[in-house]
């Protein structure tokens, strides 16, 4: 296929939250993709994880063909912690569509990627959806978008391109226009546009190969499985090839298969031409920026960074009364093996196991980047807890502690920004910049990665619901000390029974309840949280003392309020340092990690006489 016949645009912002979207759309608008609607089916069903939470999680490729054009379209992920691979996804495309909501506007995440996006010199039309949604502005909308690529530094070139290149649509409705009252009912409009206005790829077709893998997939059969674009030459199913990697080191590979993207799946082939993605399987323990090479005429790109694991989370075997009622795989054996798999697969984390092999120690890029994993082993059956989320704290070169800082942007009404800022002073944030609006203040803090950790419930709670709050990982900084953790203490059980509605109704008078009558607990479990600091051993289980005198009052039910229930990132961000979350199929439960409630007084009484 000769390049001019290729476009390779990346979707920047997704924000259509598990409704049909953009790239759903701009398949349907090729007869070709009719034949494979049952295929698209499969797809969807498979990502069902995916679309509870509304976000994207993985960078995803998929082609169509228009007018005997191939388009490929790669959907980015748009949340901080997902962005392992953005920048290098961004590597393959030429163009990208910034697709945001005509009601809302760019949200705060949106910054995140199309700052990438605008490092790497490509060219964004703007896309204005959900136009035919109540209290829809797509005018403001589409200011918006200019005002924010100006704000990150976009070019002259790249902001005339976005001002002369701007669709409304409507994904759920099928159209797209040029104008919001055009009456235009089809999607073509848009794809004439990315053929008509976005560049083809700048590649050599006649020079030596070179490939450069960005992503990394894994098949049981084939292991390692490299994707990339070819940006010279081309490549064939047999060649012998020079891998190059990042540090340098030189070995020998045989393409033993070769696939490229054909709508929502892959179709193998004899060869790749410049400017394409391909797959490729042969290469052995391939990773993120392998050069795949011509051997007598080798070509040098540069090499690409992983963008390193902020945070860390211990997985263990689950060790609670209750293990194996829930969920079918409970063995640390089998815990190891999954997350030995999940390494091979997932290439933005650190998987590595305890020297005293107690556990396996797994490093992401925030917290929802690894609650995302814990979240798929329990839909697939396995029991387990974890400690609490630790920062992963470096050394510069005088051998000064260093943690990584966050940016961090709220937008909230006007009444509670005050509220908001003093909510970041606690946690050790640090005010840079905020703007006023007519009812809207923008804020932006920098503030240490340790800060974060249970910020979200708080901002939520003093802005009434009402505020957007966003992170992004900023640069390691010096130590900022020590923060404040939870200041109140924990309501204990100390039985193992289910818990019983007279109980909860006294003990509701000392904190908030996690549990509600008939919940199955066991001792040393979290069953509350106490209004006042410290700890306290509770009986769960306790009933009315019967006797034989009757009151006036005996009848009268208990009223409970309905318990505080817990996320899985709301409980990782909860817990202290001495407690764990037990996470299985069914249940998400807070715990110490002793759970005898002597052998914690002992282990505190050592703690204390170490010190």
């Amino acid at each position: 296929m000769r390049v001019d016949n290729l476009r390779d645009i990346a979707i920047i912002a997704h924000v259509d939250h598990g409704k049909t979207t953009l790239v759903d759309k701009l398949l349907r608008a090729t007869d070709a993709f009719r034949a494979n609607q049952q295929v698209e089916d499969r797809v969807l069903d498979s990502n069902d994880q995916e679309r509870e939470r509304g976000i994207t999680i993985l960078a995803k490729n998929i082609s169509i063909e228009y007018k005997g054009v191939k388009i490929n379209v790669i959907d980015t992920p748009g949340h901080a912690d997902f962005g392992g691979e953005v920048e290098r996804v961004l590597r393959m495309a030429d163009g990208a569509l910034l697709l945001v909501d005509a009601f809302e506007g760019p949200m705060p995440q949106t910054r995140f990627v199309l700052r990438h996006a605008i490092d790497c010199g490509l060219r964004v039309m703007i896309v204005i959806n959900k136009i035919d949604r109540d209290g829809a502005n797509p005018e403001k909308a589409y200011n918006d978008c200019l005002d924010l690529m100006a704000d990150l530094g976009a070019s002259d070139e790249q902001l005339e391109f976005a001002m002369e290149h701007v669709v409304y649509a409507s994904a759920m409705n099928g159209f797209a226009r040029l104008d919001p009252e055009d009456g235009n009912m089809d999607m073509y409009p848009l794809l004439d546009m990315i053929l008509d206005d976005m560049p083809a790829p700048d590649v050599d077709v006649d020079g030596p190969l070179a490939m450069q893998c960005v992503t990394v997939d894994h098949s049981s059969y084939v292991g390692r499985i490299g994707i990339g674009r070819v940006y010279s030459g081309t490549i064939h199913a047999g060649d012998q090839i020079l891998v190059v990697k990042n540090d340098g080191e030189r070995a020998m590979a045989t393409v033993k298969q070769l696939f490229t993207f054909d709508y929502l799946g892959r179709t193998e082939c004899t060869e790749v031409g410049a400017g394409d993605i391909a797959a490729v399987v042969g290469v052995d323990s391939t990773d993120i920026g392998d050069v795949y090479t011509d051997p007598a005429n080798p070509v040098e790109l540069d090499p690409i960074e992983i963008d390193p694991p902020t945070l860390s989370i211990v997985f263990e075997a689950s060790t609670s009364p209750l293990v194996g009622r829930d969920g079918d795989i409970v063995g640390a054996r089998q815990l190891k093996e999954r997350l030995f798999n999940e390494r091979e697969n997932n290439v933005t984390m650190r998987i590595e196991e305890l020297p005293d092999k107690s556990g396996v120690e797994v490093s992401g890029r925030g917290i929802l980047h690894l609650s995302v994993l814990m979240e798929t082993m329990r839909r697939e059956g396995f029991e387990f807890q974890v400690g609490r989320p630790r920062v992963l704290i470096k050394k510069d070169e005088d051998g000064n502690r260093m943690e990584p800082i966050e940016q961090a942007v709220v937008e909230c009404p006007d009444e509670y920004a005050g509220k908001v800022i003093e909510v970041f002073g606690n946690a050790g944030g640090t005010m840079t910049n905020m703007q006023t609006g007519s009812t809207v203040t923008h804020i932006e803090f920098r503030i240490p990665t340790r800060g974060i950790m249970g910020l979200k419930n708080r901002i939520m709670n003093v802005s009434h619901g009402e505020g957007v709050f966003y992170h992004t990982f900023l640069e390691y900084g010096p130590y900022a000390g020590e923060i404040g953790n939870r200041n109140n203490g924990a309501m204990i059980s100390m039985t193992t029974e289910k818990a019983v509605a007279y109980a909860l109704g006294t003990l509701q008078e000392r904190g908030q309840l996690f549990v509600e009558p008939g919940t199955e607990c066991y001792e040393g479990m979290i069953v509350g949280e106490r209004s006042k600091p410290g700890d306290m051993v509770v009986n769960i289980a306790r009933t009315k003392n019967l006797g034989n005198q009757r009151s006036s009052t005996a009848d009268i039910a208990v009223q409970l309020v309905p318990p505080r229930t817990f996320s899985l990132e709301e409980a990782l961000e909860y817990i202290a340092d001495d407690e764990l979350v037990e996470i299985t199929p069914k249940n998400i439960r807070l715990r110490k990690r002793l759970l005898n409630a002597t052998d914690r007084k002992k282990a505190a009484a050592r703690a204390m006489s170490g010190k």
